[in-house]
C-alpha cells in the first residue's frame, strides 16, 4: 500500500513496549476452535434468548484445569450472529451472572437507544434481569459485541464475554472459507483461576489489565485449519482483549485487506506484512492458499518472540483458480468527502496516567488512582456538556492530543470516520470507528455526523473507559 499507509502503523513504538511487558507464551496443542453460528433462520419471535452466565473450560492445554469464565451460551467467545443488511436482529440478553450487563455493537451505525452503553444509552441489566436489543444493522461489515457498562466493563469483558455480528454482503467475495478469529487474552494464576480485579490497581493507570494467555476462539493457540491447495479463504480478525495492543503479521500468503472496522475499502497489502491490532479493531482479509502441498499460512501476533494465532495448512486436492480477487463494494452510506473547511472543529486533549521512568518503571507519584486519567480536564459524565453538540448532517472534525505516556486507542459510536493527514490537507482511503494515538502525538478524525442521539467517544482499554476515559457528543 502507498498511500500514506504508514499511518496504520501509528503506535508502533509503545506497542513494542507493551510487548516486552506481556511476555512470551508456549503455543499450545488445542484443535481447532468451532465458534457456533447463529442464522436468522433460527431465531424463533419474539426474539432469540442470549444467555451470559458461568461455565468451566478449559484455556490452557490438558492436563491444566479447567477455568471458570463468563460466557454467551456457553461458549467464550458467544455464537457468531449472522444478518443481512435490512434484517431485524432480535436478541434477549438474559443476564444471569453477577455484574449488572449491557451489549455494545462495537462498529454499528444503528440507533443510540440500541447502542448498549449501560448507564448511559440504557439502564444496566441487572443480575437475573433481561433485555431485548433489535437490531437493524444498516451496513455489512464484522462487528464486535461485548459489555460496555459505565464503570463496570472491564471485569465481564475480561471473565469472557465477547462475540461476533457479522452482516453479510448482498454479493459477498466467493471464498471457500470465511474464518471469524476472535483474538482474546486472560490473566490467569497458577491454578488457572482468573486472578482477582483490582479496579484501581497501577495497570488502571498505566497499559490496562494484560493477560497472560491468549486464546484464539477461545482456544489455545495456534488454530490448526486443514484446507485445500490453492483454497481462497477471508479472515474476519476482533481483537477482544481489554488492554492488548499488539501487531498482527502474515507468513506465507499474500493478503489483502477487503475491510477496517467493518466498512470496506480498496483492496491492499499490509504494510511489510503487519497490521496494528488494538482492542475493538477488526479487519476482513482475503488471500488464496499456496498452491503446494503441506504450505502453510500463519498469522501471528508480534508478542515476545511472535505467537502464532492461526496455522493454515494445504492439505489434500488443489483447488481450481477462483479467479481474481474482487474489492467490496464501497458503502454508499458513507460519504465520499467531508467538507473540512464548513466543519465543527472539537478538540479532546487527553491526560494523566502514570509516568514512565527512563529505566521503563511506572512512577505513580501524586496520581489520584480513582480518577488516573481525564479529558479536557474531567472524567466521563452522562449529566456533563456534551464535547460538541450538531444538527444532523453536520461535518465534525476531532482533533485527539495525547498527553500521556501511553498509546490510547478510542472508539466513536455510531459513526464511522477519516483519519486526517497531518496536514490537514486530505484523508486515508478508509474509514475507522477506532484509531490509536501514539504517546505524546494529536491526530484528527473527520465525519458527518449523520446518527441523531447521544453518542460516546470512548477509549477501548476497558479499565481506562471504568475509570472515566471517555467523553460524548450530540447529534440533533
Amino acid at each position: 500500500m502507498t498511500r500514506r499507509a504508514a499511518v496504520l502503523g501509528l503506535g508502533a513504538a509503545a506497542t513494542l513496549a507493551l510487548l516486552d511487558e506481556a511476555g512470551a507464551q508456549q503455543s499450545g496443542n488445542g484443535k481447532p476452535g468451532t465458534t457456533p453460528e447463529v442464522k436468522p433462520g433460527v431465531m424463533g419471535p419474539p426474539a432469540r434468548p442470549l444467555v451470559a452466565s458461568s461455565a468451566k473450560v478449559r484455556l490452557r492445554p490438558a492436563p491444566a484445569p479447567e477455568t471458570e469464565i463468563w460466557t454467551f451460551d456457553g461458549t467464550a467467545p458467544g455464537p457468531v450472529l449472522r444478518v443481512k443488511p435490512g434484517e431485524t436482529l432480535r436478541l434477549k440478553l438474559e443476564n444471569r451472572t453477577a455484574s449488572p450487563l449491557s451489549l455494545h455493537w462495537h462498529g454499528l451505525r444503528g440507533q443510540t437507544e440500541m447502542d448498549g452503553v449501560g448507564g448511559f444509552s440504557q439502564a444496566p441489566v441487572a443480575p437475573g434481569a433481561s433485555f431485548e436489543y433489535r437490531l437493524t444493522p444498516p451496513d455489512s461489515g464484522t462487528f464486535l459485541y461485548r459489555p460496555l457498562v459505565v464503570g463496570g466493563a472491564a471485569e465481564p469483558a475480561d471473565r469472557g464475554l465477547s462475540g461476533l455480528l457479522v452482516v453479510e454482503e448482498a454479493d459477498p467475495p466467493r471464498v471457500d472459507l470465511d474464518l471469524p478469529v476472535v483474538v482474546d487474552d486472560w490473566l490467569l494464576g497458577d491454578d488457572q483461576t482468573i486472578r482477582p480485579f483490582d479496579a484501581k490497581g497501577p495497570e488502571a493507570a498505566a497499559a490496562g489489565r494484560l493477560g497472560n494467555w491468549v486464546t484464539v476462539n477461545g482456544m489455545a493457540p495456534p488454530q490448526r485449519i486443514a484446507i485445500a491447495p490453492g483454497a481462497r479463504v477471508r479472515l474476519r480478525l476482533a481483537n477482544a482483549c481489554n488492554a492488548r495492543i499488539t501487531r498482527l503479521r502474515f507468513d506465507g500468503i499474500k493478503p489483502f485487506v477487503i475491510a477496517v472496522d467493518s466498512q470496506p475499502t480498496d483492496n491492499f497489502e499490509p504494510v511489510r506484512a503487519q497490521l496494528p491490532f488494538a482492542p475493538g479493531t477488526r479487519y476482513d482479509l482475503i488471500f488464496d492458499m499456496p498452491e503446494e502441498v503441506g504450505a502453510t499460512a500463519m498469522v501471528t501476533a508480534l508478542i515476545g518472540p511472535g505467537l502464532p494465532l492461526v496455522r493454515l495448512v494445504a492439505e489434500g486436492a488443489k483447488k481450481p483458480s477462483t479467479g481474481p480477487m474482487a474489492a467490496l463494494k464501497p458503502n454508499p452510506a458513507l460519504p465520499a468527502a467531508v467538507r473540512l473547511q464548513d466543519a465543527r472543529r472539537s478538540e479532546m486533549v487527553v491526560t494523566g496516567g502514570a509516568k514512565v521512568t527512563a529505566d521503563a518503571r511506572l512512577d505513580l507519584t501524586g496520581l489520584d488512582m480513582a480518577r488516573p486519567w481525564s479529558i479536557n480536564g474531567a472524567t466521563g459524565s452522562a449529566e456533563a456538556k456534551p464535547l460538541f453538540s450538531v444538527k444532523r448532517g453536520a461535518p465534525v472534525v476531532v482533533a485527539i492530543d495525547n498527553r500521556t505516556a501511553f498509546i490510547q486507542p478510542f472508539h466513536v459510536h455510531g459513526h464511522s470516520f477519516r483519519l486526517l493527514h497531518p496536514l490537514d490537507d486530505g484523508w486515508e482511503p478508509y474509514f475507522l470507528d477506532t484509531v490509536q494515538i501514539p504517546e505524546g502525538r494529536k491526530l484528527h478524525i473527520a465525519f458527518i455526523a449523520d446518527n441523531p442521539g447521544r453518542w460516546l467517544i470512548s477509549s477501548t482499554v476497558l479499565e481506562r473507559f471504568d475509570l472515566g476515559l471517555w467523553t460524548w457528543f450530540e447529534v440533533t
